[in-house]
């Protein structure tokens, strides 16, 4: 399981090396947040349970955030 948390954060470095040649520079760095967090609980050695738990934890503030942007901070048909 930690391994996943490894692959995890390769994905998340790859997305924030393309957002921040895309310009998105806030995306960028916020991926690359992520990136350093899951590199980290890749080398932790907890047990799968705990993997599992903070992962949950993980999904449960993005929904929650990305429910809160869409609803109250993201303004339809504005580039």
């Amino acid at each position: 399981m930690d391994r996943m948390y490894r692959v995890m954060a390769f994905w998340t470095a790859i997305f924030s090396i393309m957002f921040f040649v895309g310009g998105m520079i806030e995306m960028a760095l916020l991926f690359l947040a992520q990136t350093g967090f899951f590199y980290i609980l890749g080398f932790l050695r907890l047990t799968e349970r705990m993997y599992m738990y903070i992962f949950g934890a993980y999904l449960t503030v993005f929904f929650v955030g990305f429910t809160y942007y869409t609803t109250f901070v993201f303004v339809p048909g504005t580039p």
